[in-house]
């Protein structure tokens, strides 16, 4: 069994379906495979600037139950940098060395972070700081760290917007409408394009493509001509207007969010066309439910080659699917690169073959 460890998990940044499973992969190979002892740390590095730090004792027998649960058990945060920490007082303060001296607090031999690469690289720093041992595995729904080929909690997401179109395509039929969705893309159409192919939209709209207005009505007029007098047009929430400009509004935090493209499409294009239009924001029902076979199916072997990374103390490391198989890299490649949606690339040339308009 080798030497006897104690590993810590945490999840960070916006909760995926797909982080319980990795949780319950972690513990069943750790337990099970190297007799080691796991401490699920709560609410991501605010649990470990508390003292005590906050932790879950995680036993096999308590987590068969995760396989199929959305969210996470642990708890998440996507607020307030450790490095310029938001306190009572309203001043910032470096809370790095808190959350290191939780990690020795708690006897950590290793860390297993799970988050996108903002909050990888932010792990990073700290444990390159405290020189901690950190393994890094990547979730976002955006599915926009560069070097993994699917990050857990995306196809979750597709497969929740692919079945908005599926409904949405009924309505625009019965009614004669252009329905919009937009759904969630914080700076890459992934979502979007996944699921605007595999749910047949007509329309798709994404960031790394800039569209004409004139072009997407001229679509929906060219439908209209052949005696199609609906239009279904999946967007993502990342795309801007005409001028160029994101479409953001201020929450009651004072934090800026994206949202609102969706109805700034529909009224250009019910000015322009006469068309009927109705807009469904699909927002954080994306990140919810129950995840996919293939989320549980990569959420288990990233689990298992994270801890298989700690046994053998390859550490700095982020585990990465590639030609349909775990490939661990260094932390550094991961959050170097960004994973936008390739214009030229394969499923682009597929929406441009399937008569699809992307706007340009």
């Amino acid at each position: 069994m080798g030497e006897h460890k104690r590993i810590g998990i945490l999840t960070s940044g916006g909760d995926c379906a797909g982080l319980n499973p990795v949780i319950r992969a972690v513990v069943r190979r750790a337990v099970r495979g190297y007799n080691w002892e796991v401490l699920g740390i709560c609410r991501s590095t605010l649990g470990l600037m508390a003292d005590p730090p906050e932790v879950l004792h995680l036993a096999v027998d308590d987590i068969d139950r995760l396989l199929t649960m959305g969210g996470t058990i642990l708890g998440t945060t996507n607020k307030g940098d450790p490095f310029a920490f938001p306190m009572p007082d309203g001043s910032l303060r470096d809370r790095s060395e808190d959350i290191i001296a939780g990690y020795h607090k708690l006897g950590l031999d290793a860390l297993i972070g799970i988050g996108g690469d903002g909050s990888l690289a932010i792990l990073r720093r700290i444990c390159q700081q405290g020189n901690l041992n950190l393994v890094g595995i990547p979730k976002t729904i955006d599915n926009d760290v560069a070097i993994t080929e699917r990050s857990i909690g995306f196809d979750t997401a597709v497969n929740i917007a692919t079945e908005a179109l599926d409904r949405l395509h009924f309505t625009a039929a019965s009614h004669n409408r252009v329905m919009i969705l937009e759904v969630m893309g914080r700076d890459a159409g992934h979502i979007a394009l996944n699921a605007g192919i595999a749910g047949g939209a007509n329309i798709i709209l994404i960031p790394e493509i800039p569209y004409s207005l004139d072009n997407v009505c001229a679509k929906i007029r060219e439908r209209q001509a052949k005696g199609k007098h609906f239009c279904v047009v999946i967007i993502s929430e990342a795309v801007c207007d005409q001028e160029g400009e994101l479409i953001q509004y201020t929450d009651r935090f004072g934090q800026c969010r994206f949202g609102g493209v969706g109805e700034y499409l529909a009224e250009k294009i019910a000015v322009a066309t006469g068309a009927e239009t109705r807009v469904t924001v699909l927002g954080h029902i994306q990140r919810g439910g129950i995840p996919s076979p293939l989320d549980r199916l990569v959420a288990s072997a990233f689990g298992v080659a994270a801890v298989d990374l700690i046994a053998n103390e390859q550490y700095d490391k982020v585990v990465t699917w590639q030609n349909r198989q775990v490939v661990p890299i260094p932390i550094s490649e991961a959050i170097g690169q960004y994973g936008a949606v390739n214009p030229q690339g394969t499923l682009i040339k597929t929406a441009r073959g399937l008569s699809i308009c992307l706007g340009d």
